[in-house]
């Protein structure tokens, strides 16, 4: 489908749930799947519309998510389906995500965010307990339970996908019998609750002070174990140790109130999922970041190394796997993945002149004298200028933003800049040059171009602490009137 038929189908849906057409259809900004999400809205109510052609994957979230909420579990409540055009509305849960409020606290970790870490803990024992029970588990997808087969999975993209790509060596044969040995070892922990299998911070919505769950669609039944170690080993989340068992023994100490715990064998597990999330990680920062290129997933790799350097030397596992080990301290002594010195780079004397213009105006003049720089042409994305909504919007407003990440290729455009733009940042600043131009051009110079140019603007600051000259030299022409 097209982003104008998606948006139609929905539309649609929306009309026979709600008994009015939609006045706000707005895409929302894209998650790691390949899933796509409107929020749609009409006078007296609110809906967040998706779109997956995975209908098996549909069919396994429509599921969880009516029998969670029979429960009174905090899910998303199902409006309308439309199986056949692959839509359907669930409920509007805000767009504060529990990783929203990690971006705030930054290195730091107060009370707080304690406290609704907590909240979480306890809503995720909830889910698993009560949640598994009375469960369809035949509805799990792609497979019903986190066994052997599941786990070897995930080695298998860590050794290919990050081994491999990382040129970390290790003999094959030894390692693959580690990983055997240690999912065999996990599997004697109680693996029969429901296990949300992505448990992670952006997909725990905040609503009123209370945590809401969605994107379960890839749970099945497993140990408990894993998504606690999901949580509080989120690669990002830089949750410190101490924190981290007093989340823990709450957690714990919640369960116990559900079921029977062996508090130390389950804590002995604990670490061995945590281990083995650590390794899952590995492979997709591996697959998303060393193979497709994406700068995002390549800055995660030394967050989950530190995860990976805490685990080895604080834990000790009750089973035979020396290469597995060898592999996991070449990864953290590995130095290949430390970011540039920012100290260095903010010293330098280079300033860095990001600009968007529009190729009807033609491209603009290099005052700095040293005869220009990048120029890339945005011309090939797909141009939200073409459709009435965003016509007199830019590359600045929230809808234009999400319409680019989800229906045009920008990101994947803005990752090969990055790609190309980085070495040569980096090249300048050792060579100790003042000046250095980037412009990206669009036809109007106001949806695709005004967006790259922010996008990058911001990377080079984050990444480097340069100096960052942002012009938009159609808007500004303009003064940002359309």
């Amino acid at each position: 489908m097209t982003s104008t038929q998606i948006e139609t189908s929905l539309s649609q849906l929306f009309e026979q749930w709600a008994g009015e057409r939609p006045s706000l259809v707005l895409p929302l900004a894209p998650s790691a799947s390949p899933r796509i999400y409107y929020r749609l809205s009409s006078a007296e109510k609110t809906a967040i519309g998706a779109y997956n052609t995975d209908r098996k994957e549909n069919a396994a979230f429509l599921a969880f998510s009516k029998h969670f909420k029979s429960k009174g579990l905090p899910v998303p409540e199902i409006y309308a389906e439309d199986l056949e055009q692959n839509v359907y509305l669930q409920e509007d849960l805000g767009a504060t995500t529990l990783y929203s409020y990690l971006l705030q606290a930054g290195d730091y970790f107060p009370d707080y965010l304690v406290q609704i870490y907590k909240k979480v803990a306890e809503k995720l024992a909830l889910l698993q307990v009560h949640g598994g029970e009375g469960l369809d588990f035949g509805m799990c997808y792609p497979r019903e339970a986190f066994d052997k087969q599941s786990m070897l999975w995930d080695f298998n993209t860590f050794k290919y996908y990050f081994l491999k790509l990382a040129k970390i060596p290790f003999e094959e044969q030894a390692l693959e019998e580690g990983m055997h040995r240690f999912a065999d070892y996990l599997l004697g922990a109680d693996c029969s609750h429901f296990m949300f299998r992505d448990f992670q911070a952006r997909n725990i919505m905040v609503k009123g002070g209370e945590p809401y769950f969605i994107d379960y669609q890839g749970g099945r039944r497993g140990a408990m174990q894993y998504d606690l170690a999901s949580l509080l080993f989120q690669a990002k989340a830089n949750i410190p140790p101490d924190i981290r068992q007093e989340l823990l023994s709450h957690y714990i100490g919640v369960v116990s109130e559900l079921m029977p715990v062996d508090e130390q064998k389950f804590t002995e597990y604990f670490y061995g999922y945590a281990l083995i999330r650590c390794i899952q990680t590995f492979g997709t920062y591996g697959f998303r970041g060393l193979f497709e290129r994406k700068e995002y997933f390549i800055k995660s790799i030394p967050f989950a190394i530190r995860n990976a350097k805490w685990i080895l030397e604080n834990t000790k596992f009750p089973v035979e796997m020396p290469e597995l080990t060898k592999a996991l301290t070449a990864i953290v002594a590995s130095k290949k993945f430390e970011p540039f010195d920012k100290i260095k780079a903010s010293s330098s004397l280079l300033t860095v002149t990001v600009q968007s213009f529009s190729y009807q105006q033609g491209i603009p003049q290099d005052a700095s004298g040293h005869g220009g720089g990048f120029v890339f042409d945005c011309r090939s994305m797909h141009n939200p200028g073409r459709y009435e909504p965003y016509k007199k919007l830019t590359g600045r407003d929230e809808a234009v933003i999400n319409f680019l990440q989800q229906h045009s290729n920008m990101e994947d455009f803005l990752n090969y800049v990055c790609l190309i733009v980085n070495p040569a940042i980096e090249n300048y600043i050792e060579r100790s040059f003042t000046s250095l131009s980037i412009s990206f051009g669009c036809t109007g110079g106001q949806h695709r171009s005004v967006y790259a140019a922010d996008r990058l603007a911001k990377h080079i600051h984050e990444n480097y602490g340069l100096k960052v000259v942002l012009k938009h030299v159609e808007q500004e022409r303009k003064g940002w009137k359309n």
